[in-house]
């Protein structure tokens, strides 16, 4: 006889959709910053000018760009993923706490809760790793 429902165990328990599933999220994360990236690239004194009026010192935009950009690629690559990971979890804080922290907002606020929530899976990619379909993953079984 089989069973009508899928239990975490039966479901995830097979090693390639534990590794599909890890790459599409880390993918889906890092979409996000990698269009900013590119974006910011587009509208570089717009943005600077913006960063300015919120208190953030326009000299910082190159970096912005950068850990946008290539901490978003590291990811998708799973590349130095943990790095990476905490990297893009502290300026998700960082930037909710800056540009979002409009409470009085309905909009502000839900992009505050958003950056939370990538911080969150930022942080399970520190502690859990870039799975097997990785970088990190075909270095380990080099060594």
């Amino acid at each position: 006889m089989v069973s009508n429902h899928l239990t975490e165990v039966n479901i995830m328990n097979q090693p390639i959709l534990t590794a599909a599933t890890r790459m599409t999220g880390r993918v889906l994360m890092s979409a996000i910053f990698i269009m900013a990236g590119i974006s910011k690239l587009g509208a570089y004194a717009a943005t600077q000018g913006y960063m300015e009026s919120m208190g953030v010192p326009g000299a910082l935009l190159p970096l912005v760009i950068l850990l946008e950009l290539g901490g978003g690629l590291t990811v998708v690559l799973g590349w130095q993923t943990r790095i990476s990971a905490f990297l893009l979890a502290g300026f998700c804080i960082a930037s909710a706490l800056i540009f979002h922290a409009s409470f009085g907002d309905q909009m502000q606020s839900i992009l505050f809760m958003k950056n939370l929530a990538m911080a969150g899976g930022f942080l399970f990619l520190v502690a859990d790793g870039a799975g097997a379909w990785s970088l990190d993953a075909r270095r380990q079984a080099n060594r």
